[in-house]
């Protein structure tokens, strides 16, 4: 038998960018100049209307000056993840 995965909560990593960009007090532009990613792509992925890539996550992840995992991790918010399910 296949267990899947629960599915990935993608509404919470729009707003845990939202969340670390307002405690910073960073406009988008800020924010944009301290990741190298476009204003554009910013607001789009704080939006939710793009997930962004691998690179763009490593670079908000530096901006932030939180770990990758940080971020990746709001993915299983509302279910348990992964390492506490063994």
């Amino acid at each position: 038998m296949t267990i899947l995965p629960p599915d990935p909560n993608f509404k919470a990593l729009p707003l845990e960018v939202g969340r670390l960009r307002a405690r910073h007090g960073w406009s988008y532009d800020q924010l944009a100049e301290r990741t190298g990613l476009s204003r554009r792509t910013l607001i789009d992925i704080e939006q939710g209307r793009s997930t962004g890539s691998l690179a763009t996550w490593h670079a908000l992840a530096h901006a932030f000056d939180v770990p990758i995992a940080t971020l990746i991790d709001t993915l299983c918010q509302g279910h348990e993840p992964p390492a506490a399910a063994r």
